[in-house]
C-alpha cells in the first residue's frame, strides 16, 4: 500500500474558535473525527493532531509566519489516490464550516 499524508486548512477565525473551545466542546467535535477513524480502520496509520505556529524557513536561515492557515494533518494507507480520496469523502474537516480544506498527498519512496 501506499502512503498518504492529508493536510487540513482552515481559515484563521475557525483556527482561533477551535483554539478557544471549552473541554467539553473540544470532546464533542472530536466525536464525528472518531467515527470517520473507524471507518477507515487499519487504513488509518495516523490520525494526527491540530497544527499551530507554522512558520517558512527562508533559504538565507531566517523564517517568518506561515500564511498557508494548515491546522492538522493525518496519515492513510490506500492503494491509490482515488482510493485515499474516498476515505475523505464526508469527513468532519469538511463539514466544519464551507471555507475549510483539505490536500491529500502521495508520500513517494525515496530513489535508492
Amino acid at each position: 500500500m501506499k502512503k498518504f499524508i492529508v493536510i487540513y486548512h482552515a481559515p484563521i477565525e475557525a483556527i482561533q474558535q477551535m483554539g478557544n473551545a471549552s473541554p467539553e466542546e473540544m470532546k464533542k467535535g472530536m466525536e464525528p473525527w472518531m467515527q470517520w477513524a473507524q471507518k477507515c480502520g487499519s487504513q488509518l496509520v495516523d490520525l494526527g493532531s491540530p497544527l499551530a505556529g507554522g512558520q517558512k524557513v527562508l533559504p538565507n536561515g531566517k523564517s517568518e509566519a506561515s500564511q498557508r492557515n494548515v491546522c492538522g494533518y493525518s496519515i492513510l494507507e490506500a492503494d491509490s489516490i482515488e482510493e485515499a480520496k474516498s476515505l475523505l469523502a464526508g469527513h468532519p474537516h469538511l463539514m466544519w464550516r464551507g471555507d475549510c480544506e483539505i490536500e491529500v498527498h502521495e508520500a513517494m519512496p525515496l530513489p535508492m
